[in-house]
């Protein structure tokens, strides 16, 4: 029995357009798709639902090895469920990323509470802790926290391109479509996904703003450089063909002409200009790691580019900033010459 995930681009209002379903019959793995369904409802994007569907089919994958069937019930699940899914996952070759396997772990964890809520899974993969959170006026209600099964993931430590590397990957593009692509993430920060979600009226050209749609859909309005003002309107004037659909990046050659570009196109292009320029770190997700350290080096506080990379969590932001000893050792002489003042003499 093999299980696969299909896209239903018609899908009614209240299904996931992703379901998980048995390859050569079609019938659906209900408990999958139910929950998400419900994740659907709730209005999670359409990115999100897809790393579900595709988590999930792992675990079914996992679950239909060892009981030949994709179908749970509460009598299946015991205690040690979600443990022997994490060990199988370790045991694997080559084995996932940490961060990987606790992705699958609890989105597995969330989907089995929805199907099953009296499952004796549920407190398998932990311990509750209750305390008391400390509110601004003295202590708060007590809280239960619970400790969730999942492996250590090593500290994520991203190395920027270096300048270099940054130019000779900018000399090896010749078309404004492509420049400005890249100066948008390189420029300002954006996710690829960001890019590729812009449409023309994103764009305000005569007060140099971008409006971007974020994870969760959250609009942010972003400041655009001269370069990449220069580029994009080089590119709408000139490059995009007219008729073409509402995106603003669209594919100029090709059957696809006019459309969308996709994630798939965008990292294409990114693998041939890695492999012209033997760059093989130049990637988008490492122009924006590579945009927050400059932004922090060049002195911008952190709130404020927490609000540029569209981050909901300042945490998440100081995950993309390396601070080297150098920059350390500048950053206090800088301070030292502005703040501090020779001490009065000692009286005699």
């Amino acid at each position: 029995m093999k299980f696969q995930v299909i896209f239903q681009k018609n899908a009614a209002s209240a299904h996931s357009p992703y379901q998980v379903v048995e390859q050569s019959s079609g019938q659906e793995v209900e408990w999958v798709n139910n929950y998400l369904d419900r994740e659907h409802v709730r209005r999670l994007a359409n990115t999100s639902l897809r790393i579900y569907a595709y988590n999930l089919l792992h675990f079914v994958r996992w679950w239909e090895s060892i009981h030949h069937t994709g179908e749970i019930t509460v009598a299946d699940l015991t205690e040690s469920t979600l443990l022997d899914y994490l060990r199988f996952q370790s045991n694997l070759q080559p084995r996932p990323s940490a961060a990987s396997i606790n992705e699958r772990v609890a989105d597995a964890d969330r989907a089995l509470r929805n199907a099953f809520p009296d499952a004796p899974c549920q407190v398998a993969h932990g311990f509750q802790q209750t305390f008391l959170q400390r509110k601004p006026m003295g202590l708060g209600r007590p809280r239960v926290a619970i400790s969730r099964l999942r492996v250590r993931q090593p500290r994520l430590n991203i190395v920027p391109l270096s300048v270099d590397e940054v130019a000779r990957f900018w000399a090896s593009f010749h078309t404004a479509r492509d420049l400005a692509i890249v100066g948008l993430m390189l420029m300002h920060g954006l996710r690829s996904a960001e890019v590729l979600a812009l449409n023309p009226e994103d764009v305000l050209l005569s007060e140099a703003q971008l409006r971007v749609r974020g994870k969760g859909n959250k609009l942010r309005f972003l400041p655009l450089a001269p370069e990449t003002t220069q580029l994009i309107d080089h590119y709408l004037r000139l490059e995009r063909p007219n008729p073409c659909s509402q995106a603003l990046f669209v594919v100029l050659k090709g059957p696809a002409h006019g459309t969308r570009m996709t994630p798939a196109g965008l990292r294409s292009l990114f693998r041939y200009h890695r492999q012209t320029t033997g760059i093989q770190l130049a990637n988008p997700h490492r122009f924006r790691h590579t945009f927050a350290s400059d932004m922090v080096r060049a002195g911008m506080s952190l709130p404020a580019l927490m609000k540029l990379m569209g981050h909901a969590d300042i945490e998440t932001t100081l995950r993309y900033v390396q601070v080297t000893p150098q920059d350390v050792y500048l950053q206090y002489a800088r301070a030292v010459a502005q703040c501090i003042r020779p001490l009065p003499g000692n009286p005699s």
